[in-house]
């Protein structure tokens, strides 16, 4: 009985829907549409800003301080939607490996870098992370792309994130975990300002990119994206040597062993050398980030053929 009204009422809405859509800029044989939803998949680089490492001389800030050679590989993949090539949103996974070193430091007889290299540390940790994102492409917003958008389009990006990781190192050719060791008293009652830390925390991930149309169905992007966060424990470094005495009292005697080896590492470059507690072993004036810059293909769905 309602068969033919409502088969009409569905004609009507798709011819509509057709008529208020526009032609795709770059190819008259799509339909654009408000909304386009995107599908993509990333790989590039990841490195670090930690206490670990750095360059030569005293230690400096944000990008002066980086190490290229720590860079290491990243990925991920996301999903997300752009509003009239204006403004969009992405839910996106990524994962990747951070590490760092103050052995790179051999050679430099400054005060800063000697030090740095003689604290002997080193660490990595997997990442792994749950970002939602917004995008701002400025020159749309702005009204200076015109009537018809670029095929490369800038944007900026921001949000907030969730991460997991998990500091280790090297002993004697075997990756030990670092968070089970407290090296620096975290959660030890003689130490109540050094809570013990999560491995999970919050980012803020800010940073930009361009965007190429490749073709009605498929975009490419490169983009830069460094994660400020909650933690100053991604190298499980961060503020001052303690009473090593105090690990046999909290720890088994299997980590109390190790940790013994690990929070002071300093007697393996200079064996004479004696750490005195309270000595500074990380800054922990500012928490650790991490960037990664990634190529993305992205599949487009929401353009139709006529």
């Amino acid at each position: 009985m309602f068969t033919k009204p409502v088969a009409i009422l569905l004609m009507y809405c798709f011819i509509c829907a057709r008529t208020l859509s526009q032609d795709y800029f770059y190819n008259n044989r799509y339909y654009d549409q408000d909304f386009l939803f995107e599908i993509n998949a990333s790989v590039g680089g990841i490195n670090c800003f930690t206490d670990l490492g750095g360059r030569p001389g005293e230690g400096k800030g944000f990008i002066k301080d980086l190490n290229i050679p720590y860079t290491k590989l990243s990925g991920g993949i996301g999903a997300g939607f752009i509003y009239r090539y204006a403004l969009g949103v992405t839910l996106e996974f990524n994962a990747g490996t951070i590490t760092a070193a103050d052995n790179i430091l051999r050679g430099d007889e400054s005060t800063g870098g000697k030090n740095r290299y003689k604290r002997n540390l080193h660490f990595r940790s997997n990442i792994y992370e749950i970002l939602l994102l917004g995008e701002v492409y400025p020159l749309v917003v702005l009204g200076i792309a015109g009537d018809k958008p670029s095929r490369i389009s800038p944007y900026l990006t921001l949000g907030t994130g969730v991460f997991f990781f998990n500091p280790q190192t090297n002993l004697n050719g075997k990756i030990v975990d670092l968070h089970p060791l407290h090296t620096e008293g975290q959660g030890f009652t003689e130490y109540p300002d050094r809570p013990n830390y999560s491995l999970r925390a919050v980012n803020f991930p800010l940073g930009a990119g361009i965007k190429y149309e490749l073709s009605p169905l498929c975009n490419l992007r490169l983009e830069v994206l460094h994660r400020i966060t909650t933690t100053d424990y991604l190298d499980d470094v961060s503020t001052r040597y303690f009473d090593p005495a105090l690990f046999q009292k909290y720890l088994s005697p299997e980590n109390t062993s190790i940790a013994m080896q690990l929070h002071d590492r300093q007697g393996e470059i200079d064996p004479a050398h004696i750490t005195q507690p309270g000595s500074i072993r990380g800054r922990g004036t500012k928490n650790d980030s991490y960037f990664t810059i990634q190529v993305k293909v992205g599949i487009i769905l929401g353009r139709e053929l006529r």
